[in-house]
């Protein structure tokens, strides 16, 4: 029997070329958690044993762009007790992890807002993107009190100040001007969008930027991703066929 590798590799009918970026819900820790009669706390921790495997598969494959969605702009709504274990997790993630991304040659760039946080994550979320600024390996995005139609809606603004200012005509404004000044601008769009644990939407993540993604919707709880779960979301993209709105452009070939 083929291994998952080589159904990566074939596609099942010939070479796949890999998602350069590839991004990810990472849902169901929660779930995870209730299952098995434990704190909800107790599934983001595993939550991030899981972030981690899966990091490190992508970057052994050769994923050259990961994003993943760590904390949205809705999660705030959530049990303040359930927010503050979330907080300190990304603290401990940030401390612990950063140093092995950075002798990874990770690059680490954070999508969201930040004026509204408390001072020390947004010193956190600053030292990862300053000490990684100038690393040349995987980048790694992480989407932080993020929200893509806040995202829009800023960049959307900001165009609209400069108009109003008569700094810009109106009839310059293009798709890729508004997208400049997107939280991801200069970073290509997402080829792949995988989501965990069986629900099947995108939840306010990156809508403008997955206008042409692949979209996976895999049954596993985020806590049990890991190497295998990614390989097989690689062998669904190879099967897939590219169009762009146009002629069939295959993921395989």
């Amino acid at each position: 029997m083929a291994s998952l590798q080589d159904a990566v590799v074939t596609g099942g009918s010939g070479p796949v070329t890999l998602p350069r970026h590839v991004a990810i819900i990472m849902d169901g820790n929660g779930r995870w958690a209730t299952q098995r009669g434990l704190p909800r706390v107790e599934g983001h921790r595993k939550g991030v044993e899981a972030l981690r495997r899966t990091l490190k598969a992508a970057r052994e494959i050769g994923i050259e762009i990961v994003t993943v969605y760590s904390f949205s702009s809705e999660n705030w709504s959530r049990p303040p007790t359930e927010v503050s274990a979330l907080m300190g997790l990304l603290k401990r993630f940030i401390r612990n992890d950063l140093a092995e991304l950075h002798e990874a040659k990770v690059r680490v760039r954070i999508a969201g807002e930040r004026d509204d946080l408390a001072p020390d994550i947004r010193a956190l979320l600053t030292e990862a993107e300053a000490l990684t600024a100038a690393n040349t390996g995987q980048t790694l995005i992480v989407a932080f009190n993020y929200g893509s139609r806040q995202e829009i809606a800023a960049a959307a603004r900001r165009l609209a100040e400069e108009v109003a200012a008569g700094r810009r005509d109106p009839a310059t404004i293009t798709p890729e001007v508004l997208e400049a000044g997107l939280s991801t601008a200069g970073i290509p769009d997402p080829d792949l969008i995988i989501r965990t644990s069986g629900e099947m939407r995108l939840s306010n993540f990156m809508m403008w930027q997955a206008a042409y993604s692949e979209l996976v919707f895999q049954p596993i709880l985020w806590p049990d991703y890991g190497r295998e779960a990614l390989m097989e979301a690689l062998a669904e993209y190879g099967r897939r066929e590219r169009r762009y709105g146009g002629l069939s452009s295959a993921t395989g070939a």
